[in-house]
């Protein structure tokens, strides 16, 4: 997506006084007056989407749309096919525990694995044997093999309080009591999973394997072809793909019962076909004034941060390229990060999608109406919602500022926010103290507190964007602002703060941390005095806007109730990072003022690769340049498909009616990124990558045949361990 057309929507004074401040984006703000014929827009059937359950599959739709008619059999299949990894999707793609997922869910391991001397992400890593594959430390797979519903006992419990705070605590602690009876009786992994807006619970068991072994990564140039500016976009030539082999108790394969086979042709044209993954987050059963505070408060800030990490992160590696290897993975994090808020905010701020949002609400208000038994329960929790979002913004940008921890903020303040913690807690008798401040707990603390990574050069740009957010949010009269800026602008401040300040010398924080309490909360360095006369006006906001939440949630599950009530499973939940399947069919879409085809191929490839003159990011690795005559350039690279997808279904298999892989899932296109809140298959896209493709790079370019001889059998072969 071009820069030139990231626009930023918001209403908001925080975000317009941000913006003419370090952010490297402009900002438009809508023309929202009038209806322009909005009343009239219709919501689609399909706007809540179609990330239907395991809980509830949607057969008889199927059946109706695709005439076929999966038994039970098959969505059990399919289900224990698939896995879920860190922050990802996977699936087994043999009997032998191959693990399929995409190259950017497994940047990480990469990492993880890569020894002295070697640079994986540059050179990809392939291991050619059993014995050469790479245990990857911390990383595991989850594979759902229970799921029990749990709705009664929990509303059960949500029921028995008489205050918002009562009902949700009673709901915490059924949740917590489930969880903890059910691991013990099963051995399993087990959470219990929300859907309709907490009108239904399901309990999730997971099968959890921890001995997870790389076995193959492209390089980063390959499975991130195209860089920022492609991301997000189609036609697309990336090999986004690695595979991972879970190993079992005895450190052997594992015998998988249930995988994908391989499909050597993939999908054709208008073929249906089924994502099997994990979907991290969707908003689409929020009322028309959640989303509103979305677009005007939480999603601005969070751009807002992003827009600048992303800047600060491409400056500094641009002065300092030794550093890629370290922080490269955190500007593809914030960048990728950075556009699907830009799409959201482009979403919400869309008036015909929410035109839309609000001829739904329209019509379930108008069906809760005509119920007697629901309207009186129901009919006054859309206004109740819509007033607490006000009261969320009456402190929400003070609340923001004052945290100094997370997205966007210098380690110089989390620090001082640390000690200043740990002073307060030591000034309490030990059995008052939380249980991190205690005994062995307290000196571990103590040991890890420093930051290992302390960068001065990236501190000073991220402590002048925290003191820009502080600037603006804080006002010109707030003492303690005041007092740290001394009159000058954020990045003067910033400057001059990190050569006043000891937090830089780790034996001066080491001897304030096990000196007296006291000598903590007086101190005159400028950040931990900063924080200690805050801290208490940061605590009352953070517990205000808890209680705001909590009377939020508890409305919202008795709307959950409402809607469930009207609607049933006929619509699928939101997104929740747990197993779903999501429907569609292989095709194209209009685009730049053509036609996108429904499949790319290798040509696409050498040609972005020459046309930007061998430019980074779109230069090929060495290996890619001059390729065997056996390569097929015209085979299916990647592919589009209209399946509903938003992030966490990265590494999801994209498989036909016989359960086989014909893609893998990696990203959307930039129409796709509103989906979030709405959903619509005339110009969104899931962005594949073609088994066909797959197995034509392993062949001929890398030289894996045991992969591929093991995809094409669904076993190993002629393989000894």
């Amino acid at each position: 997506m071009a820069r030139s057309w990231i626009r930023l929507f918001s209403t908001s004074l925080l975000l317009a006084f941000l913006l003419q401040g370090c952010t490297t984006t402009q900002v438009t703000m809508p023309d929202r007056s009038g209806t322009n014929g909005l009343d009239t827009v219709k919501a689609g059937l399909f706007d809540t989407g179609k990330m239907w359950t395991f809980d509830y599959p949607p057969t008889d739709y199927f059946a109706q749309t695709y005439n076929f008619t999966p038994d039970a059999a098959w969505f059990e299949r399919a289900r224990l096919s698939a896995l879920r990894v860190p922050g990802c999707s996977a699936s087994f793609v043999s009997e032998d525990g191959l693990v399929f997922t995409n190259h950017h869910c497994a940047r990480g391991a990469v990492d993880a694995v890569n020894r002295a001397g070697e640079n994986l992400p540059e050179t990809g890593f392939y291991a050619p044997t059993l014995a050469e594959e790479r245990k990857v430390p911390g990383y595991y797979a989850d594979q759902l093999v229970l799921i029990e519903d749990v709705t009664a006992e929990i509303q059960e419990a949500f029921d028995r309080g008489t205050t918002d705070d009562e009902r949700i605590a009673n709901r915490t602690q059924a949740i917590a009591a489930l969880e903890q009876r059910y691991k013990k009786s099963t051995g399993l992994n087990c959470n219990v999973v929300t859907f309709y807006n907490a009108a239904k619970f399901s309990l999730y068991g997971y099968k959890r394997y921890t001995d997870v072994r790389l076995v193959f990564a492209p390089e980063t140039m390959m499975g991130y072809f195209g860089g920022d500016p492609d991301n997000f976009t189609y036609p697309r030539y990336d090999l986004d793909i690695s595979f991972f082999r879970v190993y079992d108790d005895n450190a052997q394969p594992l015998k998988a019962s249930n995988y994908f086979r391989w499909s050597l042709g993939g999908a054709s044209e208008n073929e249906p076909v089924f994502v099997i993954g994990n979907p991290g987050q969707t908003n689409r059963l929020y009322t028309v004034a959640q989303l509103e505070y979305q677009r005007d408060l939480l999603y601005p800030t969070n751009f807002f941060l992003l827009d600048n990490l992303v800047r600060i992160y491409t400056e500094y590696l641009a002065k300092h390229p030794d550093k890629k290897l370290k922080y490269q993975t955190r500007l593809f994090s914030a960048s990728n990060s950075q556009k699907l808020y830009i799409g959201r905010l482009t979403g919400l701020n869309d008036p015909v999608l929410l035109a839309k949002k609000k001829d739904f609400e329209r019509t379930l208000k108008a069906a809760v109406a005509a119920k007697p038994a629901l309207h009186a329960t129901y009919s006054p929790v859309w206004n109740e919602i819509e007033k607490l979002q006000s009261e969320k913004r009456t402190i929400y940008p003070e609340m923001n500022a004052l945290t100094m921890k997370g997205l966007g903020r210098s380690q110089y303040f989390g620090l001082a926010s640390d000690l200043v913690d740990a002073a307060l807690q030591l000034k309490l008798p030990e059995t008052q103290r939380a249980r991190q401040y205690k005994g062995e707990a307290l000196d571990s603390l103590k040991r890890r507190m420093y930051p290992t990574d302390l960068e001065p050069e990236l501190e000073r740009e991220f402590l002048t964007l925290q003191l820009t957010v502080m600037a603006s949010s804080l006002g010109k009269s707030n003492t303690s602002l005041i007092a740290l800026l001394q009159g000058r602008t954020p990045k003067q401040a910033a400057g001059a703060l990190l050569q006043e300040t000891m937090i830089s010398d780790k034996e001066k924080v080491t001897a304030l941390l096990n000196g007296p309490p006291d000598a903590i909360l007086n101190s005159t360095d400028p950040f931990i005095s900063f924080v200690a006369t805050t801290v208490n006006r940061a605590r009352d906001l953070r517990t205000q806007y808890t209680e705001m939440s909590a009377r939020e949630q508890a409305r919202v599950q008795r709307l959950g109730k409402a809607m469930f009530d009207i609607y049933g499973t006929s619509i699928p939940p939101d997104a929740t990072f747990t197993l779903r399947i999501a429907d569609g069919v292989v095709k194209g879409m209009p685009y730049n003022g053509t036609i996108a085809p429904y499949f790319t191929t290798f040509y696409g490839l050498y040609d972005r690769h020459y046309s930007f003159g061998k430019k980074e990011p779109w230069n090929l690795p060495e290996r890619w340049l001059n390729p065997p005559a056996s390569f097929a350039m015209s085979t299916p690279f990647n592919f589009s498909s209209t399946n509903d997808i938003i992030g966490g279904n990265s590494g999801s298999s994209i498989i036909n009616k016989s359960l086989e892989v014909v893609g893998i899932a990696f990203d959307g296109n930039v129409e796709s990124l509103p989906n979030h809140v709405i959903y619509s298959e005339d110009r969104m896209r899931c962005v594949g990558v073609h088994s066909s493709g797959i197995l034509e790079a392993l062949e001929d370019i890398y030289k894996a045949d045991r992969i591929v001889k093991e995809l094409k059998a669904g076993k190993m072969i002629h393989e000894v361990h």
